[in-house]
């Protein structure tokens, strides 16, 4: 039989505490206050491990990683999906996975001011409704190297490419597009 520790390991570690008063003496009377006292409200840090699977998406999030940029189709009409779809809204049926080009055009964007905790250090940012060759939805992504101050209806229309983060970090910001020099 293994023997248990009689004594808890502590670390220096502490918590922070607000509103913590407790009587110097115990009676009745303080004894009655406990039952009165305010909720103690401690501040922690809190993490934990989440496993996350992409499930149908995960050839989606491997061609980025690869630098490749992958929509799905549906098998009976066609239908061409730039933001990949496991089942197709018009068949129903399960869609094929194929390539998107490197290369659409900015069919709509928004000049972000504000963003979640992430892009918010990069406010403002343009975020760009891409049209592929080939596909008939629209991919949203981020839009790099135009003044966010310049944005105007002179971007409709642009041509645009994909690049890549060289380092994946198997999210849909691993692909971004920039404006193709002409």
């Amino acid at each position: 039989m293994s023997k248990q520790p009689t004594k808890r390991e502590e670390t220096l570690g502490g918590t922070i505490v607000h509103g913590l008063p407790f009587p110097s003496e115990l009676t009745p009377e303080s004894l009655e206050w406990l039952r009165k006292m305010q909720p103690i409200r401690i501040e922690q840090d809190y993490s934990i491990t989440y496993l996350h699977s992409y499930g149908q998406d995960s050839p989606f999030f491997a061609g980025l990683t690869n630098k490749v940029l992958l929509g799905t189709q549906e098998a009976t009409t066609g239908y061409t999906y730039a933001t990949p779809r496991g089942h197709g809204m018009y068949d129903g049926e399960e869609t094929r996975w194929v390539p998107l080009p490197h290369e659409g055009k900015v069919h709509a964007f928004t000049v972000c001011y504000f963003g979640s905790e992430e892009f918010l250090p990069e406010t403002p940012f343009v975020l760009a409704l891409i049209e592929f060759e080939g596909a008939d939805t629209l991919f949203l992504t981020r839009l790099l190297g135009l003044d966010p101050d310049d944005a105007g209806l002179h971007w409709i229309g642009m041509k645009v490419k994909a690049r890549f983060l060289r380092n994946a970090k198997l999210k849909p910001t691993d692909v971004y597009f920039v404006p193709i020099e002409t």
